[in-house]
């Protein structure tokens, strides 16, 4: 696993500059786009994504395989806003509806620490798995999820 390094910070002179600084700070993000490229259906070239993010205005775009993962620069949106814009973006512009998740690099570090399976993500790490939704599921939606798991993951 790569390890991220902050680069050294600039000295502020008041509550209001780290403020500023913060809100104007580029965030890494990962976007995981749902039910795209499965089965030949809702087909997404990568090629065109990471270009649909680069004309929005976001820096450092890459795409993984064919998966319609995208890890992404951008400062002053929430993840709803980001969710909202880039699945509108994606319908508009290659004619694709589909739900985006996004998280911050830091959410899914969260993610890593909390995991509850430490010793399978060691000895059996291809079938652990995270699923990602927009909010937390209420105890019956849960109870679904767990029901319909039917392999070993």
């Amino acid at each position: 696993m790569r390890t991220l390094h902050r680069v050294d910070r600039p000295r502020f002179s008041s509550c209001h500059d780290i403020t500023h600084a913060k809100l104007q700070a580029m965030r890494t993000h990962i976007a995981l786009l749902r039910g795209i490229n499965v089965g030949g259906n809702k087909m997404v070239p990568m090629k065109e994504l990471k270009a649909m993010f680069v004309d929005l205005g976001f820096k450092d775009a890459v795409t993984l395989l064919q998966s319609g993962n995208v890890v992404f620069s951008g400062k002053g949106k929430s993840r709803d806003d980001l969710e909202n814009l880039l699945a509108g973006q994606t319908e508009k512009r290659l004619g694709v509806k589909c739900d985006y998740f996004v998280r911050t690099i830091e959410e899914w570090d969260e993610i890593i620490a909390s995991n509850p399976f430490p010793k399978e993500a060691e000895e059996d790490p291809s079938h652990l798995l995270v699923a990602v939704q927009r909010d937390k599921p209420d105890t019956e939606e849960l109870k679904a999820f767990q029901a319909a798991i039917t392999g070993p993951e």
